[in-house]
């Protein structure tokens, strides 16, 4: 099924709730909603016939001969996904950020990006991996600068000041007492 009229958002912002249940008859009920809008959809499955325990047994053995080949796919595509994350997230960094960083260090990030956005066509887990090492080492120098350059502006401007400003004065010390429940009423 499909969640629909939900407003188009930035990767990562949408919230959607999702709920899958299984009942003892083996009927299953998902239940999805955008928290945002509160747009929510349903759709339960049904069974139309019940399966032998020969079937069962023959799909639960299929299940673990091919453990090993899902582990892999599962393992590449969460890859995959965590190097397109980090290549989004790099990248506006760079564009919020890029002009407080020397050129050399975004020149290297973004032949770290370039590097991880070829290896990403090619579907091999462990080369995803290490592009994705190469981009956050790179990337943490983008960090270091940034913050660098925030430590040095502040202390440019906390030079100019004569004192604590904001500061008040009229601090009154106070005694209380913790009353109970009953002693309330």
């Amino acid at each position: 099924f499909n969640l629909e009229d939900i407003p188009p958002a930035p990767r990562g912002m949408p919230q959607i709730e999702v709920a899958f249940d299984i009942d003892a008859n083996g009927i299953v009920s998902v239940q999805a909603k955008d928290k945002g809008t509160g747009k929510e959809q349903k759709i339960t499955i049904q069974a139309s016939g019940g399966l032998s325990d020969e079937d069962i047994e023959k799909m639960v053995k299929e299940a673990e001969e091919n453990a090993e080949a899902d582990k892999q796919r599962r393992d590449l595509v969460e890859a995959k996904n965590q190097a397109e994350s980090l290549i989004h997230s790099t990248e506006k960094a760079m564009d919020e950020h890029g002009s407080k960083v020397d050129p050399t260090t975004i020149e290297a990030i973004e032949l770290a990006i370039a590097a991880l956005k070829d290896v990403l066509e090619k579907d091999d887990a462990d080369k995803i991996k290490s592009g994705i090492q190469n981009v956050t080492e790179a990337a943490m120098k983008l960090g270091e600068a940034i913050y660098k350059a925030e430590q040095e502006a502040e202390s440019g401007e906390s030079d100019t000041d004569d004192g604590p400003s904001g500061v008040d004065d009229d601090i009154v010390d106070a005694d209380f007492e913790d009353l109970d429940d009953d002693q309330r009423k």
